[in-house]
């Protein structure tokens, strides 16, 4: 059984940059097709970005392609989401998220698409 963790949210200004990490337990990531996602006040969860199971292949939503990178370490079964210009309506609890499906591709972007969540992380954009 695998367990995520986020870590690195906070309240920041407009423009800054923040560095999400997700940590997992339990057993490797390597083979695991990963994200983030991300759920605003009143909104539905949506997705932000995934990355493929060795991290050549990154997809991310339009609006934060060229502001976010995502990344991971397989080695230290951690994933990371660089959050560089943050805007307001970047504001919202971050979670990331693994696919256990042997099928999963990279561009996988459902909520569905993904069986195992972390508890999520705030991230809070002043103007």
């Amino acid at each position: 059984q695998v367990a995520l963790a986020e870590s690195g949210g906070g309240l920041v200004r407009a423009g800054d940059s923040l560095r999400l990490s997700c940590v997992a337990s339990g057993r490797t990531l390597s083979d695991s097709v990963m994200g983030w996602f991300r759920q605003a006040p009143g909104k539905e969860r949506a997705f932000v970005a995934t990355i493929s199971r060795h991290g050549a292949a990154k997809y991310y939503a339009d609006s934060v392609k060229g502001r976010f990178t995502i990344s991971r370490d397989n080695a230290g079964n951690t994933m990371y989401l660089q959050m560089n210009s943050l805007k307001p309506e970047d504001t919202a609890i971050y979670y990331c998220a693994r696919s256990s499906q042997i099928s999963a591709v990279w561009t996988m972007t459902g909520v569905s698409d993904y069986d195992t969540w972390g508890q999520g992380t705030q991230v809070t954009v002043s103007s």
